[in-house]
């Protein structure tokens, strides 16, 4: 069976070629000058990350007045804020390309856009709960609540995983103090605990939980948690956080996979990365600090798949050197430039029936004496 198919007669191979060359280049054209659009909160959020950039720095100096070298085969931007594999005080494994992505002063930046979506406003009182496992993102969130203004009330694990905060002489708890001692940051842990199983360090033998608690006795840490067990963590950590902020708990904060904080393995799954303004389906109040805010109202922060965080937010994965504070999507996002779009459109689509439905258009591009109308059609047998 024959098909009949039809065609405009009046319309030449120029005219054609000439609109689809327009059409691609409009194309091109919007691709290439898309918008720089800067994000909200820019200032706070550039604030957060020279702060956090500042505390970086001081680690790393600290460090280097010690003598201490850095390995950069290992640690090729030279932050000083990469741990070892295994220390006398790791409780579990990490990931290493998670810790490098971690690396990054402008999660601070994150961090404010999280809490200004939370609703969170200056004033108010924020808990949160830190291991050693993420020590830059510790500071980033120290220096995102310093910046917004607010009043975090924080618990810390002393022990920390693979690749984090892991050296007996230089955990978290120690971090945290250098960087109030040298006047960068004034937040400090109002309770710490040894961390690791049921909050307590279980696997390690006793020599690495003399270790862990002699870190927070040097750190001057007021409250010591020694749980008796797994729940009585979940219950002790909420008390703390009830007796030591001055009114409304408004947003929970959760870096790490501490258990106690973020729940075992399947409960802090259920929650996303990042802001949950309500508890995901299926969340037990009694499981977590962090399901326990969470059931109660209260917006919550997790951090824990640094690397999902980095990719939502535009920030790079394991960085060769230190991004420099103001760098990546959570500062700036490209956006197709829509009245430029929206012009070369209407040029494309005048430029269509100029020379294909309109008699002269057509007529001049073929070059004929135009007896024939360039809407006549004929049949294609």
């Amino acid at each position: 069976m024959k098909g009949i198919y039809w065609r405009p007669k009046g319309i030449s191979i120029r005219a054609m070629t000439l609109v689809a060359l327009l059409a691609v280049g409009a194309v091109v054209a919007v691709e290439h000058f898309q918008a720089d659009i800067r994000q909200p909160h820019y200032a706070e959020k550039l604030e957060a990350a020279r702060l956090a950039a500042e505390g970086m720095e001081t680690i790393k100096r600290y460090r280097e007045e010690r003598g201490e070298p850095i390995d950069t085969t290992l640690d090729p931007a030279e932050t000083g804020m990469l741990g070892q594999p295994h220390t006398p005080v790791t409780t579990n494994a990490g990931g290493y390309f998670t810790k490098r992505t971690s690396l990054n002063p402008n999660f601070a930046a994150v961090v404010v856009e999280m809490l200004k979506d939370a609703g969170v406003k200056a004033g108010d009182n924020v808990a949160v709960g830190v291991s050693g496992s993420y020590p830059a993102i510790n500071l980033c969130v120290y220096a995102a609540c310093e910046s917004l203004g607010l009043k975090p009330v924080v618990i810390a694990s002393a022990s920390s995983s693979e690749w984090g905060a892991n050296n007996p002489d230089l955990l978290w708890l120690d971090m945290e103090q250098i960087l109030a001692e040298r006047g960068v940051l004034e937040t400090r842990a109002v309770a710490a605990s040894l961390g690791g199983v049921d909050d307590v360090a279980r696997g390690l033998p006793d020599s690495s939980r003399e270790l862990l608690r002699g870190a927070i006795t040097r750190n001057s840490v007021p409250l010591f948690i020694e749980p008796e067990n797994y729940a009585d963590s979940v219950k002790r950590r909420l008390e703390v956080y009830r007796d030591r902020a001055d009114g409304p708990i408004a947003a929970y904060i959760n870096v790490g996979g501490g258990a106690s904080s973020a729940g075992r393995t399947i409960a802090k799954e259920t929650f996303k990365q990042g802001l949950n303004t309500s508890p995901p389906r299926g969340a037990d109040a009694s499981t977590s600090v962090m399901a326990a805010f969470s059931s109660g109202g209260v917006p919550v922060v997790h951090l824990l798949h640094i690397m999902e965080i980095a990719d939502e937010f535009g920030l790079p994965r394991y960085p060769e050197t230190t991004p420099q504070p103001g760098d990546g999507g959570v500062f700036h996002r490209l956006t197709y430039n829509r009245p430029l779009a929206l012009g070369l459109l209407v040029l494309v689509v005048a430029a269509l029936y100029g020379f294909v439905r309109s008699p002269w258009g057509a007529q001049f591009l073929r070059g004929t004496k135009g007896h024939k109308d360039a809407g006549d059609v004929e049949p294609m047998i």
